[in-house]
Protein backbone atom coordinates (compact mmCIF):
# COMPACT_ATOMS: atom_id res chain seq x y z
CA UNK A 1 0.00 0.00 0.00
CA UNK A 2 1.19 2.89 -0.87
CA UNK A 3 0.75 6.28 1.70
CA UNK A 4 0.47 8.47 -1.53
CA UNK A 5 -2.77 6.82 -2.13
CA UNK A 6 -4.50 7.84 1.01
CA UNK A 7 -6.10 10.75 0.75
CA UNK A 8 -5.56 12.07 5.03
CA UNK A 9 -6.43 15.77 5.37
CA UNK A 10 -2.97 17.86 4.95
CA UNK A 11 -3.02 20.03 7.81
CA UNK A 12 -3.77 23.73 6.64
CA UNK A 13 -1.13 26.13 6.89
CA UNK A 14 -2.41 28.73 9.50
CA UNK A 15 -4.19 32.12 8.00
CA UNK A 16 -2.23 35.08 8.31
CA UNK A 17 -3.60 37.23 11.44
CA UNK A 18 -4.22 40.63 10.30
CA UNK A 19 -2.11 43.64 12.30
CA UNK A 20 -4.12 45.12 15.01
CA UNK A 21 -5.36 48.81 14.47
CA UNK A 22 -5.59 49.45 18.22
CA UNK A 23 -2.93 51.75 19.58
CA UNK A 24 -0.27 49.38 21.16
CA UNK A 25 -0.74 51.74 24.11
CA UNK A 26 -4.32 50.58 24.54
CA UNK A 27 -3.57 47.18 24.34
CA UNK A 28 -0.77 47.60 26.99
CA UNK A 29 -3.89 48.85 29.00
CA UNK A 30 -6.47 46.38 28.16
CA UNK A 31 -3.93 43.51 28.48
CA UNK A 32 -2.83 45.48 32.23
CA UNK A 33 -6.48 45.27 33.33
CA UNK A 34 -7.41 41.40 31.87
CA UNK A 35 -4.28 40.39 34.69
CA UNK A 36 -5.49 42.80 37.14
CA UNK A 37 -8.95 40.91 36.80
CA UNK A 38 -7.10 37.15 36.55
CA UNK A 39 -5.35 37.98 39.56
CA UNK A 40 -8.49 38.53 41.33
CA UNK A 41 -9.95 35.63 40.40
CA UNK A 42 -7.29 33.60 41.02
CA UNK A 43 -6.70 35.15 44.76
CA UNK A 44 -10.77 34.52 45.49
CA UNK A 45 -10.20 31.20 44.23
CA UNK A 46 -7.18 30.02 46.00
CA UNK A 47 -8.48 27.69 48.11
CA UNK A 48 -9.46 25.69 44.86
CA UNK A 49 -6.45 26.46 42.43
CA UNK A 50 -3.62 25.74 45.16
CA UNK A 51 -4.66 22.31 46.41
CA UNK A 52 -5.67 21.52 42.27
CA UNK A 53 -2.13 22.70 41.08
CA UNK A 54 -0.29 20.55 43.84
CA UNK A 55 -2.15 18.10 42.52
CA UNK A 56 -1.11 18.62 38.89
CA UNK A 57 2.11 19.02 40.25
CA UNK A 58 2.32 15.29 41.92
CA UNK A 59 0.69 13.85 38.99
CA UNK A 60 3.45 15.52 36.45
CA UNK A 61 6.44 14.53 38.34
CA UNK A 62 5.67 10.58 38.73
CA UNK A 63 4.10 10.45 34.80
CA UNK A 64 6.76 9.16 33.38
CA UNK A 65 6.12 5.93 35.41
CA UNK A 66 3.47 4.94 33.51
CA UNK A 67 4.71 5.99 30.22
CA UNK A 68 7.46 3.87 30.94
CA UNK A 69 4.84 0.88 32.24
CA UNK A 70 3.06 1.48 28.88
CA UNK A 71 5.75 1.23 26.76
CA UNK A 72 7.34 -2.02 28.31
CA UNK A 73 3.74 -3.30 27.25
CA UNK A 74 1.45 -2.38 30.99
CA UNK A 75 -2.13 -2.01 30.84
CA UNK A 76 -3.79 1.56 30.92
CA UNK A 77 -5.22 0.57 34.01
CA UNK A 78 -1.46 -1.17 35.50
CA UNK A 79 0.05 2.43 34.57
CA UNK A 80 -2.91 4.33 35.88
CA UNK A 81 -2.58 2.81 39.45
CA UNK A 82 1.28 2.58 39.43
CA UNK A 83 1.13 6.31 39.00
CA UNK A 84 -1.75 6.91 41.39
CA UNK A 85 -0.17 4.63 43.53
CA UNK A 86 3.36 6.71 43.96
CA UNK A 87 1.11 10.31 44.37
CA UNK A 88 -0.42 8.85 47.28
CA UNK A 89 2.67 7.36 48.80
CA UNK A 90 4.72 10.27 48.66
CA UNK A 91 1.69 13.02 50.06
CA UNK A 92 0.84 10.52 52.68
CA UNK A 93 4.31 10.10 53.85
CA UNK A 94 4.71 13.68 54.23
CA UNK A 95 1.37 14.34 55.91
CA UNK A 96 2.24 11.93 58.54
CA UNK A 97 5.86 12.60 58.77
CA UNK A 98 4.08 16.33 59.69
CA UNK A 99 2.00 14.99 62.37
CA UNK A 100 4.49 12.42 63.77
CA UNK A 101 6.72 15.78 64.27
CA UNK A 102 4.20 18.27 65.74
CA UNK A 103 3.05 15.85 68.22
CA UNK A 104 6.72 15.30 69.56
CA UNK A 105 7.32 18.97 69.54
CA UNK A 106 3.96 19.57 71.12
CA UNK A 107 5.66 17.90 74.47
CA UNK A 108 8.46 20.02 74.62
CA UNK A 109 7.09 22.88 74.09
CA UNK A 110 5.90 23.48 77.83
CA UNK A 111 9.59 22.72 78.48
CA UNK A 112 10.98 25.24 76.40
CA UNK A 113 8.43 27.79 77.93
CA UNK A 114 10.35 28.03 81.46
CA UNK A 115 13.56 27.59 79.67
CA UNK A 116 12.76 30.67 77.68
CA UNK A 117 11.89 33.02 81.06
CA UNK A 118 15.30 31.54 82.41
CA UNK A 119 17.16 32.79 79.62
CA UNK A 120 15.62 36.18 80.04
CA UNK A 121 15.86 36.16 83.72
CA UNK A 122 19.82 35.23 83.56
CA UNK A 123 19.94 38.33 80.31
CA UNK A 124 18.94 40.53 82.19
CA UNK A 125 21.14 39.86 85.29
CA UNK A 126 24.02 40.14 82.97
CA UNK A 127 22.99 43.93 82.20
CA UNK A 128 22.60 44.88 85.70
CA UNK A 129 26.01 43.19 85.97
CA UNK A 130 27.28 45.67 83.56
CA UNK A 131 25.29 49.05 85.03
CA UNK A 132 22.67 48.71 82.18
CA UNK A 133 19.76 48.62 83.80
CA UNK A 134 17.93 51.85 82.19
CA UNK A 135 13.77 51.30 82.48
CA UNK A 136 14.18 51.18 78.54
CA UNK A 137 16.22 48.04 78.67
CA UNK A 138 14.00 46.47 81.61
CA UNK A 139 10.97 47.07 79.67
CA UNK A 140 12.27 46.14 76.08
CA UNK A 141 13.25 42.76 77.93
CA UNK A 142 10.22 42.25 80.09
CA UNK A 143 8.22 42.24 76.81
CA UNK A 144 9.84 39.42 75.31
CA UNK A 145 8.31 36.17 75.19
CA UNK A 146 10.49 33.52 74.01
CA UNK A 147 7.82 30.84 74.65
CA UNK A 148 5.85 32.62 72.24
CA UNK A 149 8.22 32.71 69.74
CA UNK A 150 8.62 28.74 70.13
CA UNK A 151 5.03 28.49 69.89
CA UNK A 152 5.24 30.15 66.41
CA UNK A 153 7.82 27.58 65.38
CA UNK A 154 4.52 25.16 66.17
CA UNK A 155 2.27 27.75 64.28
CA UNK A 156 4.42 26.92 61.22
CA UNK A 157 4.66 23.56 61.20
CA UNK A 158 0.68 23.51 61.80
CA UNK A 159 0.62 26.10 58.78
CA UNK A 160 2.78 23.72 56.91
CA UNK A 161 0.10 21.09 57.55
CA UNK A 162 -2.55 22.92 56.93
CA UNK A 163 -1.25 23.07 53.01
CA UNK A 164 -2.86 19.46 52.83
CA UNK A 165 -6.21 20.64 54.60
CA UNK A 166 -8.21 19.79 51.55
CA UNK A 167 -6.73 16.53 51.66
CA UNK A 168 -10.07 14.39 50.81
CA UNK A 169 -10.26 16.96 47.96
CA UNK A 170 -6.43 16.63 46.77
CA UNK A 171 -6.83 12.82 47.03
CA UNK A 172 -10.09 11.89 45.08
CA UNK A 173 -9.18 14.78 42.19
CA UNK A 174 -5.75 12.53 42.13
CA UNK A 175 -7.58 9.65 41.15
CA UNK A 176 -9.73 11.51 37.89
CA UNK A 177 -5.53 13.37 37.32
CA UNK A 178 -3.85 10.28 36.71
CA UNK A 179 -6.70 8.85 34.68
CA UNK A 180 -6.12 11.36 32.29
CA UNK A 181 -2.63 11.69 32.37
CA UNK A 182 -2.52 8.26 30.97
CA UNK A 183 -3.49 9.76 27.67
CA UNK A 184 -2.13 12.67 28.02
CA UNK A 185 0.42 11.83 25.07
CA UNK A 186 -2.56 11.01 22.84
CA UNK A 187 -3.90 14.62 23.53
CA UNK A 188 -1.15 16.44 22.91
CA UNK A 189 -0.42 14.59 19.59
CA UNK A 190 -3.95 15.56 18.66
CA UNK A 191 -3.15 19.26 19.60
CA UNK A 192 -0.04 19.16 17.45
CA UNK A 193 -1.73 18.23 14.40
CA UNK A 194 -3.34 21.30 13.96
CA UNK A 195 -1.43 23.85 16.83
CA UNK A 196 1.95 22.50 17.06
CA UNK A 197 3.46 25.26 18.48
CA UNK A 198 0.72 24.97 21.62
CA UNK A 199 1.85 21.74 22.10
CA UNK A 200 5.51 21.93 22.33
CA UNK A 201 4.74 25.26 25.26
CA UNK A 202 2.79 22.52 27.69
CA UNK A 203 5.02 19.91 26.67
CA UNK A 204 8.28 22.13 27.69
CA UNK A 205 5.94 23.42 30.97
CA UNK A 206 6.34 19.47 31.85
CA UNK A 207 9.27 18.81 30.46
CA UNK A 208 10.73 21.99 32.60
CA UNK A 209 8.57 21.34 36.02
CA UNK A 210 9.46 17.73 35.90
CA UNK A 211 13.14 18.80 35.91
CA UNK A 212 12.83 21.40 38.58
CA UNK A 213 10.95 18.85 40.53
CA UNK A 214 13.51 15.99 40.25
CA UNK A 215 16.61 18.72 40.92
CA UNK A 216 14.79 20.35 44.05
CA UNK A 217 14.02 17.22 45.19
CA UNK A 218 16.94 15.27 44.93
CA UNK A 219 18.87 18.57 46.42
CA UNK A 220 16.47 18.96 49.13
CA UNK A 221 17.06 15.73 50.43
CA UNK A 222 20.80 15.99 50.51
CA UNK A 223 20.74 18.87 52.21
CA UNK A 224 17.97 17.54 54.60
CA UNK A 225 20.61 14.75 55.37
CA UNK A 226 23.49 16.63 56.34
CA UNK A 227 21.41 19.16 58.12
CA UNK A 228 19.86 16.22 60.47
CA UNK A 229 23.02 14.74 60.99
CA UNK A 230 24.60 17.82 61.92
CA UNK A 231 21.75 19.03 64.30
CA UNK A 232 22.11 15.09 65.49
CA UNK A 233 25.86 15.20 66.30
CA UNK A 234 24.97 19.21 68.29
CA UNK A 235 22.53 17.27 70.32
CA UNK A 236 19.59 19.75 69.41
CA UNK A 237 16.19 17.52 69.62
CA UNK A 238 13.96 16.52 67.07
CA UNK A 239 16.73 16.96 64.23
CA UNK A 240 14.60 14.49 62.00
CA UNK A 241 11.99 17.01 62.20
CA UNK A 242 14.31 20.08 61.20
CA UNK A 243 15.72 17.94 58.42
CA UNK A 244 12.15 17.38 57.35
CA UNK A 245 11.44 21.37 57.44
CA UNK A 246 14.40 21.78 55.44
CA UNK A 247 13.84 19.32 52.59
CA UNK A 248 10.23 21.14 52.59
CA UNK A 249 11.56 24.95 52.34
CA UNK A 250 13.72 23.90 50.04
CA UNK A 251 11.13 24.25 47.23
CA UNK A 252 10.82 27.69 48.41
CA UNK A 253 13.17 29.66 46.22
CA UNK A 254 15.59 32.18 47.62
CA UNK A 255 14.24 32.36 51.35
CA UNK A 256 13.72 28.87 52.33
CA UNK A 257 16.92 28.11 53.84
CA UNK A 258 16.02 30.95 56.34
CA UNK A 259 12.84 29.81 57.02
CA UNK A 260 14.30 25.97 58.05
CA UNK A 261 17.28 27.56 59.93
CA UNK A 262 15.22 29.78 62.52
CA UNK A 263 13.33 27.10 64.17
CA UNK A 264 16.19 24.88 64.76
CA UNK A 265 18.32 28.03 65.67
CA UNK A 266 15.78 28.94 68.74
CA UNK A 267 15.73 25.62 69.87
CA UNK A 268 19.77 25.37 70.15
CA UNK A 269 19.04 29.06 71.97
CA UNK A 270 17.11 27.62 74.69
CA UNK A 271 19.16 24.34 75.16
CA UNK A 272 22.62 25.36 74.98
CA UNK A 273 22.64 29.18 75.05
CA UNK A 274 23.61 31.81 72.50
CA UNK A 275 27.11 29.58 71.90
CA UNK A 276 24.89 26.63 70.59
CA UNK A 277 22.66 29.07 68.52
CA UNK A 278 25.49 30.85 66.74
CA UNK A 279 27.06 26.78 66.23
CA UNK A 280 23.84 25.97 64.01
CA UNK A 281 23.84 29.32 62.19
CA UNK A 282 27.35 28.71 61.22
CA UNK A 283 27.17 24.80 60.21
CA UNK A 284 23.53 25.52 58.62
CA UNK A 285 25.13 28.47 56.78
CA UNK A 286 27.88 26.58 55.37
CA UNK A 287 25.62 23.34 54.43
CA UNK A 288 23.50 25.41 52.70
CA UNK A 289 25.04 28.17 51.13
CA UNK A 290 27.44 25.96 49.40
CA UNK A 291 24.59 23.58 48.07
CA UNK A 292 22.04 25.60 47.83
CA UNK A 293 23.85 29.09 46.57
CA UNK A 294 26.68 28.03 45.00
CA UNK A 295 25.49 23.99 43.11
CA UNK A 296 22.27 23.82 43.32
CA UNK A 297 21.21 26.70 41.52
CA UNK A 298 23.22 25.82 38.61
CA UNK A 299 20.91 23.07 38.21
CA UNK A 300 18.12 24.80 39.01
CA UNK A 301 18.31 27.53 36.55
CA UNK A 302 19.59 24.79 33.46
CA UNK A 303 16.20 23.15 34.74
CA UNK A 304 13.98 26.55 33.82
CA UNK A 305 15.73 28.94 32.33
CA UNK A 306 14.48 31.58 35.22
CA UNK A 307 16.60 34.30 37.11
CA UNK A 308 17.18 34.92 40.64
CA UNK A 309 15.20 38.64 40.73
CA UNK A 310 12.32 36.87 39.01
CA UNK A 311 12.29 33.78 41.10
CA UNK A 312 11.89 35.93 43.96
CA UNK A 313 9.43 38.15 43.31
CA UNK A 314 7.49 35.01 41.98
CA UNK A 315 7.82 33.71 45.10
CA UNK A 316 6.32 36.96 46.88
CA UNK A 317 3.65 37.07 43.78
CA UNK A 318 2.50 33.92 44.28
CA UNK A 319 2.82 34.00 48.06
CA UNK A 320 0.59 36.81 48.28
CA UNK A 321 -2.07 35.43 45.51
CA UNK A 322 -2.26 31.60 46.72
CA UNK A 323 -0.69 32.01 50.16
CA UNK A 324 1.71 28.83 51.72
CA UNK A 325 1.00 26.74 48.96
CA UNK A 326 1.94 29.70 46.55
CA UNK A 327 5.38 29.90 48.18
CA UNK A 328 6.02 26.14 47.55
CA UNK A 329 4.68 25.91 44.22
CA UNK A 330 6.03 29.04 42.73
CA UNK A 331 8.28 28.20 40.47
CA UNK A 332 6.18 25.54 38.81
CA UNK A 333 3.51 28.04 38.62
CA UNK A 334 5.54 30.99 36.84
CA UNK A 335 6.74 27.99 34.25
CA UNK A 336 3.01 27.51 33.49
CA UNK A 337 2.60 31.17 33.29
CA UNK A 338 5.66 31.60 31.05
CA UNK A 339 4.11 28.65 28.94
CA UNK A 340 1.03 30.09 28.19
CA UNK A 341 2.24 33.78 27.81
CA UNK A 342 6.07 33.06 26.04
CA UNK A 343 6.54 29.76 24.54
CA UNK A 344 2.95 29.37 23.27
CA UNK A 345 3.59 32.21 20.57
CA UNK A 346 7.37 32.21 18.34
CA UNK A 347 6.35 35.88 18.08
CA UNK A 348 7.00 36.23 22.44
CA UNK A 349 9.61 33.87 22.68
CA UNK A 350 12.31 36.60 22.34
CA UNK A 351 11.20 37.34 25.82
CA UNK A 352 12.62 34.55 27.36
CA UNK A 353 16.10 36.01 27.03
CA UNK A 354 15.30 39.28 29.41
CA UNK A 355 14.14 36.16 32.56
CA UNK A 356 16.98 34.01 31.72
CA UNK A 357 19.39 33.11 34.55
CA UNK A 358 21.83 34.25 32.66
CA UNK A 359 22.33 36.47 29.94
CA UNK A 360 22.17 33.89 26.45
CA UNK A 361 24.24 35.46 23.67
CA UNK A 362 22.33 35.78 20.24
CA UNK A 363 23.92 32.31 18.89
CA UNK A 364 22.71 30.74 21.57
CA UNK A 365 18.39 32.12 21.13
CA UNK A 366 19.32 31.10 17.55
CA UNK A 367 19.71 27.87 18.73
CA UNK A 368 17.10 27.78 20.97
CA UNK A 369 14.80 28.72 18.06
CA UNK A 370 16.06 26.61 16.03
CA UNK A 371 15.34 23.64 18.54
CA UNK A 372 11.79 24.88 19.28
CA UNK A 373 10.61 24.44 16.13
CA UNK A 374 12.72 21.40 14.97
CA UNK A 375 10.41 20.04 18.60
CA UNK A 376 7.46 21.62 16.82
CA UNK A 377 7.48 20.19 13.83
CA UNK A 378 8.37 16.79 15.13
CA UNK A 379 4.80 16.79 17.18
CA UNK A 380 2.97 18.31 14.29
CA UNK A 381 5.14 15.12 12.12
CA UNK A 382 4.29 12.56 14.58
CA UNK A 383 0.30 13.49 15.18
CA UNK A 384 0.39 13.48 11.29
CA UNK A 385 1.46 10.04 10.99
CA UNK A 386 -0.73 8.95 13.22
CA UNK A 387 -3.86 10.62 11.21
CA UNK A 388 -2.71 8.79 8.23
CA UNK A 389 -2.46 5.51 9.63
CA UNK A 390 -6.02 5.95 11.23
CA UNK A 391 -7.22 6.82 8.04
CA UNK A 392 -5.76 5.00 5.47
CA UNK A 393 -7.34 1.60 5.62
CA UNK A 394 -10.85 3.67 5.23
CA UNK A 395 -9.62 5.62 2.60
CA UNK A 396 -7.57 2.70 0.21
CA UNK A 397 -10.80 0.77 0.10
CA UNK A 398 -12.68 3.12 -1.15
CA UNK A 399 -10.47 4.35 -3.79
CA UNK A 400 -9.68 0.85 -4.69
CA UNK A 401 -13.65 0.80 -5.20
CA UNK A 402 -13.91 4.06 -7.22
CA UNK A 403 -11.86 2.10 -9.85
Amino acid sequence: MSRSVAAAPASAPPSPVPPSTLPRGLIVLLGMAAAVVAIAGTKAFAGIIGPVFLALMLVVGVQPLGDWLQRKGAPKWVAVISTLTAVYLILLGLIAALVVSIAQLATLLPEYTDKADELIANIQDQFAQLNIGSDQVEKALSSIDLGKVIGLVDDVLVGLLGVFSNLFFILALLIFMAMDASSFGERMRAVAYSRADIAYAFSSFASGTRSYLIVSTVFGLIVAVIDAGALWAMGIPLPILWGLLSFITNYIPNIGFVIGLIPPALIALLEGGPTLMLWVIVVYSVINVIIQSVIQPKFVGEAVGLSVTLTFLALVFWGWVIGPLGALLAIPMTLLAKALLLDIDPSTRWANALIAGSPPTAEELATAEVEAAKKAAELQAEAESEVEDAVEPVVEPAVEHAK
